[in-house]
């Protein structure tokens, strides 16, 4: 049996590229855009902007991009000096204009790939990128080694290689085999196509059995210049609804009739490929159809969060990228600091509600918790001071507690009395003592005849209580009674 000594060493390099598969040489070393429609039609990448500046994919494309927009951003330290955090900080927060990187970097998702050249300036001491303009995707081109190459003037067909760290390139679900990604424009074309088609003969069809027909009458045996000239009155009565013609001619009008269900076809096909585009683009269809129920709707922006965790991805990776180079041209062996995108939640009140009570139980909560269950991020809470340190807060809730009782107490009298009533009594003496309290209450109800009128007899028998006051004292009386 034949036995192969292992090696202690892997193998490095690669063995299969294309140079080394049995095909004929690619030409001119260029690796052609392998989109299956632009293969299909031999076109250039721009037939897509097109397809990108019809109203439903261009409001698609809006929406997934003020998605991500939307979402908070910041810069994580992750361990680099605090000389690098800064420089990257105050770049992004001072000089980068957020807004236009996102919409750039996003483009990549319609066209698959999009270069952005950063122009390089000199501030202070450091190299930082002075703008990043995005450019268009169909001026470059990748070569048989996945290197993404400028199709100029002086190079048209092989193109030139691009110094490095100049051009970003977010790309959409790149690959070996693919350089340059995914564009969802592929997906919705045909839709598009389709749907302009569509409506462009529904508009011929209404035009022509929309509204009525006009038949015009003609003596027996009138000439031909005769019919053509009721013809051409005919067609100018289509767009003035006048017209003057002899006496011995007529023209009636004629309803169309028995054509709802042709125009029902036209409407479905132009429902399907509305559903079609929002499906490639949102991934769901319910949460922009009226039709839709709220719990298909609310199933769909889970749907839709997804893509725009995908495409917040993008952003991040080619942001991080930047600050790759940033460094690189500045701070030597130093660590590298993160850009992140996150979506600000609200904090949750019902659990905040639950951990001050728990507090006033006696509870105690490190800060790890609070940036557990509440979002903040390491070093936003100051640690507490040993010693008195829970209980100089314990004071300063007590003295709060205090004060705004007391606002509360001044201006309800009755309230406080009834409060007093029932805690300073004796056991004995609550069932007296709340009985003379409610006693205007008790006769005040025995004389009205509804609902309303009674409460008025309740708020003229305690005018210093308002509505919720008056409530909360009635309650508490009912049950000390």
């Amino acid at each position: 049996m034949e036995t192969r000594q292992e090696t202690k060493r892997p193998t490095t390099g690669h063995i299969a590229t294309r140079n080394f598969i049995r095909q004929p040489k690619l030409l001119l070393e260029m690796l052609p855009n392998p989109d299956p429609i632009l293969k299909a039609r031999n076109k250039d990448i721009d037939i897509y902007r097109d397809i990108a500046a019809e109203s439903q994919v261009s409001g698609n494309i809006r929406r997934r991009e003020s998605a991500v927009k939307a979402l908070e951003w910041g810069i994580d330290g992750n361990g680099a000096p605090k000389r690098v955090v800064s420089l990257i900080e105050s770049f992004f927060t001072e000089e980068m204009d957020m807004d236009a990187f996102i919409s750039d970097a996003l483009e990549s998702t319609t066209f698959g790939y999009k270069p952005m050249e950063v122009i390089w300036g000199r501030k202070g001491r450091f190299w930082t990128p002075a703008s990043i303009i995005g450019k268009p995707p169909e001026w470059f081109r990748y070569d048989n080694e996945n290197r993404l190459r400028f199709m100029s003037k002086s190079h048209p067909t092989q193109g030139e290689i691009l110094p490095p760290r100049k051009f970003l390139t977010p790309r959409q679900k790149p690959s070996y085999d693919n350089p340059y990604g995914i564009a969802d424009m592929s997906l919705v074309y045909w839709a598009v196509v389709f749907k302009k088609g569509g409506i462009s003969f529904w508009l011929d069809y209404a035009e022509r059995f929309g509204g009525t027909n006009l038949i015009g009458k003609v003596p027996p045996g009138a000439s031909q210049e005769k019919r053509d000239a009721l013809l051409s009155e005919m067609e100018q009565m289509l767009v003035s609804s006048i017209a003057v013609i002899e006496d011995d001619k007529s023209i009636e009008h004629l309803e169309s009739g028995g054509k709802g269900g042709t125009s029902e076809v036209f409407e479905a096909l132009s429902m399907f490929l509305r559903a079609e585009i929002n499906f490639a683009q949102l991934g769901q269809n319910q949460s922009s159809e009226a039709s839709s129920t709220n719990a298909s709707a609310q199933a769909g922006l889970k749907v839709a969060t997804d893509i725009r965790d995908a495409n917040k991805r993008i952003v991040a990776a080619t942001a991080n990228t930047l600050i790759q180079w940033i460094c690189h041209y500045n701070f030597l062996d130093a660590g590298l600091p993160r850009f992140r995108m996150w979506e600000q939640e609200e904090v949750d009140k019902a659990q905040a509600e639950r951990d001050r009570l728990l507090h006033g139980c006696g509870a105690r909560f490190t800060n790890q918790y609070f940036e557990r269950a509440y979002g903040f991020q390491p070093g936003d809470l100051e640690e507490p001071e040993n010693g008195n340190a829970d209980n100089g807060q314990e004071d300063k809730t007590a003295a709060t507690d205090a004060r705004f009782a007391e606002d509360e107490a001044r201006g309800a009298d009755d309230q406080r009395a009834l409060d007093e009533a029932i805690s300073e009594s004796t056991q004995s003496g609550i069932g007296r003592r709340v009985e003379d309290m409610i006693q205007p209450a008790l006769s005040a109800i025995s004389g009205a005849k509804d609902y309303d009128e009674a409460w008025e007899r309740l708020i003229a028998a305690y005018p210093d209580m308002n509505d919720g006051t008056l409530r909360e004292a009635l309650e508490t009386a009912m049950f000390a009674a």
